[in-house]
């Protein structure tokens, strides 16, 4: 029977590359890159083959090998495994690269700063207190070559090999034999008479000198360069002198010297030395500190290292999550480091977190989900997208908080194209029939309208014909005058999904009533889409072969580049909407469209009349209603309305956070005005949208009132005004006199009011041909 010896370097459960790295510790080490064989996971190897001859070099290696695998520090570089032959010593450590090759590479790319800098070395300062002050040993190699830097940026203190015990045991400090190293040895070594009064961390505060002189200024030459600080920053030289002083004795101990570095105004006192000190004791900090660290922290991100915001910071926001209950706080710092990573990386680290995330009953998490939705909506699937994140994300459509559904309606713009059939043509559309009659904040209903035009190209074709101009035409009758203006733009941005019938038949009679709208914005809207579908029916009629091109969208499937002519109409539409609906929400959490936007009504016969509103001496010219009681924010909307054509709107802006100012997210001061108001005002209440599509769907919301109705007593036609010069009454807007328009059943029980003033009072009355009310038994 035969018997094989095992080979343990064929057994060792670690692989390594041949080619050792440049670089690496001078002496009979050499650093080889390795990874694990069962993972995968990237190591460093140091390996020591043993040489006949050598036994004084080959116990150095042993000793350094017992060193760094007894001591634990995280300033030290981490022993992971070992393997010890007759023929070679192979020490396991984490993946590392020497200090001169990474400040090379770093150098070379642009990308070093004082700030890594200051944090490295403090990381060496931190590790040689640890040994003197603590454990009572001295380095005695301290140099650019014992320092390795790890993938998060940090700086780890190595070369173990000449280290010996600081409390004199007998044992002198062992003999180096290798002159690259012994150019850092401190001039009293030189005297052999022992006269020469020092501190246990004198030497080694030398050397701590010269590695401070090679980070700045590159290889140490002679001992004779250290006089000369050279690109050393200014706020370090006082201290580095120190370390270099002829007189061992006023060296300072590693930690006075940290002490002195960390002073106001000193080297290492800087955010990004603050930070890293955070967050190794982060697990001890109350929980009030580190929502106020996670909150500034975001702030910081740019400036510092990008592998230290991929392998420091992005761990310790992941935990704090996942069992520190930091919440909302997270996102922002969370998806600015997000951008550092691969697409794989994302998908491994960052998805998972956000899919849990939006399961959360918190107020504050859901509406930064949505807010800061486009960072990372690229990364997730559609199946993710379609069984774990709508099913959780519709539910803000019913909140009832208004800052929460603007924010849900605009979300529906980047989840829209990864929706199945059942959830975008179905579900979604049910929420937006129901937020566009019965929301009682007139910018979300402005905002669903808008929404819905910028996805109707995904919509199928069936949907599409079911939905779009239902929807549209019922915008144009909203009381609120930006939700006229989207309507009117939905029927622009979606113009190629519409065949010549419907143009010609259920478009242009909606828009052209629109025409005399008391709104100059709305009328401006209207008379542009008119000219655009009018021009498109008189290239029809010029050439009817035209037809099948101009239709060829309107049966098509769903696509994301249909209705790409009319881009910039939605664009600007959802632009300037939403900087107003952040703006009304914030400014008036209480006001509603009924109260201020829509006129009063007049009062029947018999009972008090309102009192009289003030009516500015100057004319006014804005077209918006005389008898609506003007504020300064009802103004400025207007007047931001009219300029929306005249600016750039071509993306969708970056929505406001609505809610980070309230301090209650339970049951804000929003949510609950919002709720004591009635919407009746703008509501039709000849259909109930809850379940649209058994009770007749979108289709019913103007075809009620396609027939023509009388004109109001007294109203003179268009010919009859004088265009080309001011009224006699010195009116700029013809239009103001016209009262709003009342829905369908106020139109039937009720004539067109009038007005007129009372001598002496100027106040409304009725049109003395309204037909009276029947009393009731």
């Amino acid at each position: 029977m035969w018997f094989f010896a095992r080979d343990p370097v064929r057994d060792f459960p670690f692989e390594l590359i041949p080619e050792p790295l440049e670089g690496g510790p001078p002496g009979p080490w050499a650093l080889h890159r390795g990874r694990k064989k069962a993972t995968g996971n990237p190591v460093s190897i140091f390996v020591y083959d043993v040489k006949p001859g050598a036994e004084d070099q080959t116990q150095v290696a042993k000793a350094a090998f017992k060193r760094l695998k007894t001591l634990r520090h995280p300033n030290i570089l981490a022993y992971i495994d070992g393997l010890e032959t007759e023929k070679c010593l192979h020490v396991v450590t984490e993946a590392v690269t020497p200090l001169g090759m990474y400040l090379k590479a770093r150098v070379e790319a642009g990308d070093l700063k004082e700030l890594e800098i200051s944090w490295g070395l403090h990381q060496i300062v931190k590790a040689l207190s640890f040994l003197v002050n603590d454990c009572s040993l001295i380095h005695n190699n301290v140099c650019m070559a014992a320092v390795f830097v790890d993938r998060a940026g940090e700086w780890k203190l190595g070369g173990l090999d000449y280290m010996y015990s600081a409390q004199g045991n007998g044992e002198g400090p062992p003999r180096k034999g290798i002159p690259e190293l012994e150019q850092y040895d401190p001039p009293e070594l030189a005297d052999s008479s022992g006269r020469v009064v020092k501190e246990k961390w004198s030497a080694d505060m030398w050397r701590l000198g010269c590695l401070i002189w090679e980070v700045f200024n590159g290889s140490l030459p002679r001992a004779a360069a250290l006089r000369n600080p050279g690109k050393i920053p200014k706020s370090l030289v006082p201290h580095y002198c120190e370390l270099v002083g002829a007189n061992p004795k006023v060296r300072p101990n590693p930690a006075r010297f940290l002490q002195n570095c960390r002073a106001h105004g000193g080297f290492m006192s800087n955010r990004f030395v603050e930070t890293n000190l955070f967050l190794e004791e982060i697990q001890i900090k109350e929980p009030a500190e580190k929502q106020k660290f996670f909150q500034e922290l975001s702030k910081s991100l740019d400036s510092f290292p990008k592998d230290f915001c991929r392998h420091k910071v992005l761990p310790q926001l992941l935990t704090a999550f996942e069992f520190g209950n930091a919440g909302a706080v997270v996102l922002t710092p969370l998806f600015k480091v997000g951008k550092f990573l691969s697409a794989e990386e994302y998908q491994q680290k960052i998805i998972p977190v956000v899919v849990k995330m939006f399961s959360s009953t918190d107020r504050a998490m859901r509406i930064r989900l949505l807010q800061q939705m486009e960072q990372f909506i690229q990364y997730l699937d559609e199946p993710t997208v379609n069984t774990q994140i709508f099913p959780h994300v519709v539910h803000g459509f019913l909140d009832t908080n208004p800052a929460i559904r603007e924010q849900t309606v605009k979300s529906m713009l980047l989840l829209a194209p990864k929706l199945n059939e059942a959830n975008l043509n179905v579900e979604l559309m049910k929420h937006f029939a129901r937020l566009q009659a019965k929301d009682d904040q007139g910018p979300i209903r402005c905002n669903t309208t808008v929404c819905l035009g910028k996805i109707g190209s995904y919509l199928s074709a069936s949907t599409r014909h079911r939905v779009l101009t239902s929807a549209f035409s019922r915008a144009t009758k909203d009381p609120f005058a930006p939700s006229r203006v989207a309507g009117v733009l939905g029927f622009a941005a979606t113009h190629n999904l519409y065949s010549m019938n419907d143009c010609a038949h259920k478009i242009l009679p909606v828009l052209c009533g629109l025409t005399v709208d008391p709104e100059k914005s709305v009328r401006d809207q209207a008379f542009k889409a008119i000219r655009s579908f009018l021009s498109k029916l008189e290239s029809v009629s010029e050439d009817p072969t035209q037809l099948a091109e101009v239709e060829k969208d309107v049966h098509a499937a769903s696509s994301p580049g249909m209705g790409g002519a009319a881009a910039s109409w939605a664009g600007w539409a959802v632009t300037g909407v939403s900087s107003l609906t952040s703006k009304l929400i914030r400014a008036h959490p209480t006001a509603t469209p009924a109260e201020t936007n829509v006129p009063q009504r007049p009062m029947p016969e018999g009972l008090p009349a309102p009192a009289p509103t003030p009516v500015p001496a100057t004319p006014t010219t804005s077209g918006h209603w005389e008898t609506q009681e003007e504020d300064k924010d009802t103004a400025e909307d207007s007047s931001a309305a009219d300029r929306w054509d005249d600016e750039d709107w071509g993306s969708l802006e970056e929505a406001e956070s609505v809610l980070a100012q309230q301090e209650d997210w339970s049951a804000g001061g929003q949510a609950g005005h919002a709720g004591q108001v009635s919407s009746q005002d703008h509501k039709s209440p000849e259909s109930d949208w809850s379940s649209w599509e058994a009770e007749g769907s979108w289709d019913q919301g103007w075809q009620e009132e396609s027939s023509p109705e009388r004109p109001p007593e007294g109203t003179r036609m268009a010919s009859e005004y004088n265009w080309g010069a001011p009224e006699p009454n010195d009116k700029g807007d013809p239009f103001a006199s016209l009262s709003a328009r009342p829905s369908a059943q106020d139109r039937r029980r009720l004539s067109w009011p009038g007005k007129s003033a009372r001598s002496g009072g100027g106040r409304w009355r009725p049109n003395a041909r309204r037909r009276r009310r029947p009393r009731a038994p």
